[in-house]
């Protein structure tokens, strides 16, 4: 039996930081339901983060290679999202007869770790996770080195007496300005990925929700071509390892604002994000 890779978590990340090591943090959008931007990015340094890098980057090449999938399938067949580890997880140990539909796309946690290894390979990377399912996808990549919860990150602000500083503009590295920024939210993906240019009404279905995913996939509609499937009511935001003490639908505004907030943002031509980065990464499986 192969042995499970593991994962550092906070010791190993509180380990780095005393030695100076050279670390990357990846944020997931859903970061807003809990923190403020840009502020957290300054955070982020202030811990001891050399670089900060959001997922929009791997979302935004995760979305163009679900649209050329869902453009190329002739035969339209169900295909359901992969980007939920947790709806992932669900599926190939309760309904392993849908594990063949699932696409086999790596998430955008993933690419984004691929495309940090490349463009910082002296750095270790470390992904501030919303749920413990996305902890338990990055033992199954050498891309990922230390995962932790979104509580665990506040945790550790608290710790260090690490504050928000205000009146200070940081930019996250590897910036992509882009409206995958909605991905937290429940059908983020499908919305992103322009699914809706490919299959025609109602042949695209978002659920939220395992329940209602379970009971989707028991009596599954004949219509639909693409599942977008989100373990969390709500999608990421609904994450247990992000703050409770806010609404789903505080969170939810907090990320629209965000979106609005990020869109008219003047960022440097020579800052974006540009796809020619991820040349030669992998993003299929």
């Amino acid at each position: 039996m192969k042995k499970e890779r593991v994962v550092g978590g906070v010791q190993e990340l509180e380990d780095a930081l005393k030695k100076k090591e050279k670390l990357v943090a990846m944020l997931a959008p859903c970061f807003v339901g809990q923190f403020d931007y840009p502020e957290i990015i300054t955070q982020l340094h202030d811990l001891g983060f050399d670089k900060v890098v959001e997922l929009t980057f791997g979302a935004k090449l995760v979305n163009h290679e679900y649209h050329e999938i869902l453009k190329k399938d002739k035969e339209k067949h169900l295909l359901i999202s992969s980007v939920c580890p947790g709806s992932v997880s669900t599926i190939k140990s309760q309904f392993p007869q849908f594990e063949k539909n699932l696409i086999r796309v790596y998430s955008p946690m993933i690419v984004t770790a691929k495309v940090c290894k490349k463009e910082y390979p002296k750095h270790k990377t470390v992904f501030m996770s919303p749920c413990n399912f996305k902890k338990q996808e990055a033992a199954t990549t050498k891309d990922v080195d230390i995962a932790i919860g979104m509580n665990e990150l506040q945790i550790l602000f608290d710790k260090y007496k690490i504050i928000p500083r205000k009146g200070v503009r940081p930019k996250f590295d590897l910036f992509m300005n882009e409206y995958t920024k909605i991905y937290p939210l429940a059908g983020g993906l499908a919305k992103t990925a322009h699914v809706k240019q490919i299959l025609k009404e109602g042949e695209s279905k978002s659920i939220d929700g395992i329940p209602n995913v379970i009971a989707f996939l028991k009596n599954p509609d004949k219509k639909v071509k693409f599942l977008d499937a989100n373990f969390c009511v709500g999608g990421c935001i609904g994450g247990p390892l992000l703050t409770q003490s806010r609404s789903l639908e505080e969170k939810k505004k907090r990320v629209l604002e965000y979106v609005q907030k990020a869109l008219h943002e003047s960022i440097p031509k020579g800052e974006m994000g540009v796809l020619k980065k991820a040349k030669g990464i992998k993003i299929s499986f």
